[in-house]
C-alpha cells in the first residue's frame, strides 16, 4: 500500500467528496464539470492510494463504506478549509474586473435588478455579473453566491447583511379581471373573488387569513412554486395575486385591490460573506445594489 500522506491530491479528494454527496458518478461528474471515466479514475486511484474500498455499488448508485464515512469527516474538514482560503483571498482583492456572483429571488432578478445592474454596466463595465435567479436560498459561506438579494435576515455569524429598505405587498389583478368580475370595494367582497396562490392553496389561504385577508382555499383556481410563473397567472386575468408594490409598478396592466390594505411588509436584506465584503469588486456591486435598492420609488 502506498504512504497516503505521499502526494497529497485534492482533485481525487474533491471527486470523493462530490460521489458521496450526489450518490452516483453521473451526478458528481455534472457538478464538477469533469467526464464519468475521469472521475471514476480519481476515486479509484485514492481507493488504491488508501488501501480501502470507499462505496459499495447499490442498483445504479453509490454508498459509502465504513471506510468512506470515516474519510468524509476528514474531507469535510478540507473542503471548509478552502473555502475560508478562498474566502479570504478573495476578500483581499483590490482588483475591480471580473466576475460578482448575485442571488435573489426569480422575481427579483426578473423585475428590480436588470436595471440596476444596467446602470452598474455603464459604471463598472469591467465587472461581469453572474445573476443567479433561484427561490432556494444559496450558501454563501460556500460561495455559491457572492451577494444575496434575501427577504429574511441571516443568522449566520460570519455574514454580514445590511437592510435597504422596507416594501410592502398588496392584492393586485388586471383591470380586465376585475372588470368582469367587479372590483372589490370591502373585505367581504372578496368572497366572490378567485385567487392565485404561491405555494400550496390551502397554506396560502391561512397565511391571508392571518393577515386580515379571509379567503377559502377554495377559491384558489390556480398555485405554482414559481414566482415568475405566479406573476404570469396573474397578467393573464386569471384572479387576484400579492405582490410587492415595487414589482406591481414595474408591471403595465396591473392595478391594486383594495388598495389602502398592505397584506405583508417585504424586507429587503443584502447578504455577503464577511472576508468577501473587502473585496473592492465585491464591495462596489454591494453598495451599488444598496443605494439603488434603498432609492424612494422613481428616484
Amino acid at each position: 500500500m502506498n504512504d497516503p500522506a505521499a502526494a497529497f491530491d485534492w482533485n481525487q479528494a474533491r471527486a470523493f467528496l462530490a460521489t458521496a454527496q450526489s450518490g452516483s458518478l453521473s451526478a458528481a461528474a455534472r457538478q464538477l464539470g469533469q467526464t464519468q471515466p475521469t472521475l471514476g479514475r480519481q476515486i479509484a486511484a485514492l481507493e488504491d492510494r488508501l488501501g480501502v474500498q470507499l462505496f459499495d455499488r447499490l442498483g445504479r448508485g453509490l454508498v459509502l463504506t465504513q471506510a468512506g464515512r470515516d474519510l468524509m469527516v476528514h474531507v469535510r474538514t478540507m473542503e471548509e478549509a478552502a473555502t475560508r482560503f478562498s474566502l479570504a483571498a478573495s476578500g483581499r482583492s483590490e482588483e475591480t474586473a471580473g466576475e460578482v456572483s448575485i442571488t435573489a429571488s426569480d422575481v427579483v432578478a426578473a423585475y428590480t435588478l436588470p436595471p440596476i445592474l444596467a446602470r452598474l454596466a455603464r459604471t463598472a463595465p469591467e465587472i461581469r455579473i453572474r445573476l443567479i435567479a433561484s427561490n432556494d436560498l444559496q450558501d454563501l459561506t460556500r460561495r455559491e453566491a457572492d451577494i444575496a438579494v434575501r427577504h429574511v435576515r441571516p443568522t449566520q455569524g460570519d455574514l454580514t447583511a445590511r437592510l435597504v429598505t422596507e416594501s410592502t405587498a398588496r392584492l393586485h389583478a388586471t383591470p380586465g379581471y376585475l372588470d368582469r368580475t367587479g372590483r372589490p370595494r370591502a373585505l367581504s367582497d372578496l368572497a366572490r373573488a378567485a385567487f392565485i396562490a404561491m405555494g400550496p392553496a390551502e397554506e396560502f389561504a391561512r397565511q391571508l387569513g392571518l393577515r386580515g385577508i379571509p379567503i377559502d382555499a377554495g377559491q384558489i383556481t390556480h398555485s405554482t412554486d414559481s414566482g415568475l410563473a405566479y406573476w404570469a397567472l396573474v397578467r393573464e386575468g386569471l384572479g387576484i395575486g400579492v405582490m410587492s408594490d415595487d414589482v406591481a409598478a414595474r408591471t403595465p396592466g396591473i392595478e391594486a385591490v383594495l388598495p389602502d390594505i398592505a397584506v405583508v411588509q417585504v424586507p429587503v436584506w443584502l447578504v455577503t460573506h464577511r472576508e468577501l465584503h473587502t473585496s473592492r469588486r465585491i464591495r462596489l456591486v454591494f453598495d451599488t445594489l444598496a443605494d439603488a435598492l434603498s432609492a424612494p420609488a422613481g428616484a
